[in-house]
């Protein structure tokens, strides 16, 4: 997928007729049953959610951004960053993010444990505090 695809064309990439959910609001999100929400800023994706247990697992350099130990999802982007030189940037959650690729590394409840939730996120909301914080935009009041 990429960022400023129409909803049709999200659907149509994850091999869907549509979301299974659909919430309004100044930035739309579509919830899908193969674990991912989709997010829009003026009708355009802007950030892709992945859940940590339910959503499809997605490599980076090998290691499994979802639905693995946070602590390691950490350690992971900050060798991945010495190695590769990209940027980080760590959100108010502890969250970290390798701005220059657009991933954002998330924490996900799940039982009594947490797990990596990736999201793919577009670099103006990536460099804009107010979304990197408040992603993702379920049940944010926008």
């Amino acid at each position: 997928m990429q960022f400023g695809m129409s909803p049709a064309e999200v659907a149509q990439a994850l091999l869907v007729p549509g979301p299974q959910e659909r919430v309004g609001g100044p930035y739309a999100q579509e919830g899908f049953p193969n674990g991912v929400k989709a997010f829009y800023d003026a009708g355009m994706l802007a950030c892709v959610a992945l859940d940590a247990v339910t959503g499809p697992q997605v490599f980076l350099s090998g290691f499994p951004l979802a639905g693995s130990d946070p602590e390691q999802g950490r350690q992971f982007l900050l060798d991945h960053a010495a190695e590769h030189g990209n940027c980080l940037l760590y959100t108010p959650d502890e969250s970290l993010s390798l701005t220059d690729i657009g991933v954002l590394l998330r924490s996900q409840q799940v039982g009594a444990g947490r797990l990596t939730r990736p999201l793919f996120v577009k670099e103006e909301w990536l460099e804009s505090e107010y979304f990197r914080d408040r992603l993702p935009l379920e049940g944010a009041s926008c």
